[in-house]
């Protein structure tokens, strides 16, 4: 079941390029879930770097950053170094997280690729309601929106 705006997100446990992440570890700061498709494809890293020059910002909004993608936790930790992200990155590569938001979608363009991730990005709650979702995100200016949507 998808989780829905105005609802408690299920806490989940997976593993990061810093370890294992639990959603519950969160607990009291708002969370940031941006789902990208591929580490190191151009709007991908666009979207991380983004990210990475206002996190800054958005912790001082009490808020944190989780990236996830169905990449390994090799790829993701690549990813992290070439581009210095200060953010955890989990590998979904089961996308049990993917389905709990919804965000996995037939691919017909990309033979060999029959299922993909659709670029999205949740704000949970300090109390672990989902506040706000944006899917099938372009990335120009996408971490200033979800930035702006905190500060309010």
């Amino acid at each position: 079941m998808t989780v829905a705006v105005g609802s408690k997100v299920e806490d989940f446990s997976a593993i990061s390029n810093k370890g294992i992440i639990n959603l519950r570890d969160y607990s009291g700061k708002y969370v940031v879930i941006y789902f990208y498709p591929k580490d190191n494809t151009p709007g991908c890293t666009t979207e991380a770097i983004g990210f990475r020059v206002l996190y800054p910002r958005f912790q001082s909004a009490n808020a944190e950053i989780i990236g996830i993608s169905r990449d390994s936790v090799e790829s993701h930790t690549k990813f992290e170094c070439k581009y210095e992200l200060p953010f955890p990155l989990i590998s979904d590569s089961d996308s049990k997280i993917c389905e709990q938001f919804g965000v996995i979608k037939q691919n017909f363009i990309l033979q060999g690729t029959p299922l993909v991730i659709t670029r999205s990005t949740f704000l949970i709650s300090p109390e672990g309601i989902l506040l706000q979702e944006w899917r099938s995100v372009k990335v120009a200016d996408h971490a200033q929106e979800v930035l702006s949507s905190i500060e309010k």
